[in-house]
């Protein structure tokens, strides 16, 4: 068990900006297996677009659709 003193900081291995937002895409392990996720920042705060994926490659795809997905439903309300 971690406590505050020890606090588990996300592995970003990859940055880039897509569409405006900062997608951070980490690296941990579980269940001794990698594991990616991305987290997409933009002005308002951030979010986490890909809980979950197995290789670096699906979590930058799985990244840009949501970003995809988040502007689509932005634009039509």
């Amino acid at each position: 068990m971690q406590s505050s003193i020890d606090p588990d900081y996300p592995n970003v291995i990859l940055t880039f900006t897509y569409r405006g937002f900062d997608i951070q895409v980490s690296r941990d392990k579980w269940q001794e297996k990698y594991i990616y996720s991305a987290w997409a920042n933009y002005e308002l705060g951030s979010a986490l677009a890909v809980p979950g994926a197995v290789t670096t490659k699906l979590a930058i795809r799985n990244a840009k659709h949501w970003v995809d997905r988040r502007i689509s439903l932005s634009d039509r309300g």
